[in-house]
């Protein structure tokens, strides 16, 4: 299984970008979706994560209310979309497959190589 993180690029503080992760197919243990981050100078962190069935989201406090999680389960894609985007933002983004919807990254088994953005005037 592959998954390739795409969208990512320069934005101004409060702008918006879409970040997409596509899979080469679902693998067979796959129940939650989810994206982290890694600023400069940072760990990775949490951004977000959803259920294979769409039902259940959950975010880290530093993007609620800006940023949404979805997916397609029949092209086997998450999404992020991301709005008023902040300096703080900036980081590349992985997209990973795992098991079960969670925060922390020992969960998840599949990951993509990551997608840059960056936020700057």
């Amino acid at each position: 299984v592959q998954l390739q993180a795409s969208g990512g690029g320069l934005v101004q503080p409060g702008g918006s970008l879409r970040l997409s992760c596509a899979a080469t197919s679902r693998p067979w243990n796959t129940y939650g979706m989810g994206w982290f981050r890694r600023g400069p100078g940072k760990e990775r962190e949490f951004v977000a994560a959803i259920s294979w069935s769409g039902t259940a989201t959950i975010y880290a406090d530093s993007v609620k209310g800006r940023f949404t999680i979805s997916r397609d389960a029949a092209e086997i894609r998450v999404y992020l979309q991301m709005n008023s985007l902040t300096p703080e933002d900036t980081a590349v983004y992985y997209c990973a497959f795992g098991p079960s919807v969670a925060n922390r990254s020992a969960v998840y088994d599949h990951w993509g190589l990551g997608t840059q953005v960056t936020v700057s005037s």
